[in-house]
């Protein structure tokens, strides 16, 4: 009476690795959307940071004056956050003009955007 018995399906051990190798996935997987929220939530900061570098440099230009050299702090709100800046207005070879540099920063004074533009006599 010795029959051999087959039977079939997965052993304790199969099903343990298979557990453990999907929780790993599930772990990169969930580090990986991690990262890309905080990516995300960099990106909307940095153009908010850039319109508000576009809009004191635009205020500047209309002005259509040849603005003083030297250094101004402005700031400005942008998707309902505030951003601090600074321009700072540096002679060119060129008496006729200016080097202007717009730099915008966080609340917590950290650098977010810096844009340089010439803007010349009218």
């Amino acid at each position: 009476m010795n029959t051999a018995r087959r039977t079939r399906g997965f052993t304790l051990v199969e099903v343990l690795v298979a557990l453990a190798i999907v929780a790993v996935a599930l772990a990169a997987g969930l580090r990986a959307a991690g990262t890309l929220t905080d990516n995300s939530q960099r990106l909307a900061e940095v153009v908010a940071a850039q319109w508000c570098a576009d809009n004191a440099l635009s205020n500047l230009r209309l002005t259509r004056q040849l603005p003083g050299v030297g250094d101004a702090d402005f700031s400005c709100e942008q998707l309902g956050r505030p951003y601090a800046g600074t321009l700072a207005t540096r002679p060119t070879p060129n008496p006729n003009f200016r080097r202007v540099e717009a730099t915008v920063r966080d609340e917590a004074g950290r650098p977010l955007v810096n844009v340089t533009t010439v803007i010349g006599r009218y």
